[in-house]
């Protein structure tokens, strides 16, 4: 799988299927995306690399780093330093994000009142960690 940023300048090539495919509902992702959720896969990181440009960097949370093109801010990814070996890549930001559906949400519980879920893929209402499902 192939992808990149809006203007080009950043490229990345995931070698090796998905780990996961989710949508997040959480505050973070909302701002990060200016959307009303963020849809992710998750890939080993040693299956991940950058073929051409380099992103800039942003610790959004304790623990949590997120890449980001600096010339037009498509958001690219995810990291927790407490999972090295797992990143999550914005699936928007593969060349076909219609490879890689989403079969789960998490973070329902702060999904906006106007933003309905209306499919039928397991909802957690915080990260799927938590292993409640509603």
């Amino acid at each position: 799988m192939e992808g990149g940023c809006l203007c080009g300048i950043i490229r990345y090539i995931i070698n090796g299927d998905p780990l996961s495919s989710g949508i997040c509902h959480c505050k973070t992702c909302r701002r990060t995306a200016s959307a009303p959720c963020l849809p992710f896969i998750g890939v080993r990181s040693a299956d991940f690399r950058y073929t051409h440009g380099e992103p800039i960097d942003y610790t959004s949370s304790v623990g949590v780093t997120r890449s980001f093109c600096g010339r037009c801010g498509s958001p690219l990814t995810y990291r927790r330093d407490d999972c090295p070996a797992e990143l999550d890549v914005m699936t928007v930001s593969l060349d076909n994000p219609n490879a890689a559906p989403p079969t789960f949400h998490v973070w329902a519980g702060e999904i906006l009142d106007w933003d309905q879920i209306t499919d039928d893929l397991v909802v957690y209402p915080r990260s799927r960690d938590a292993k409640k499902s509603i």
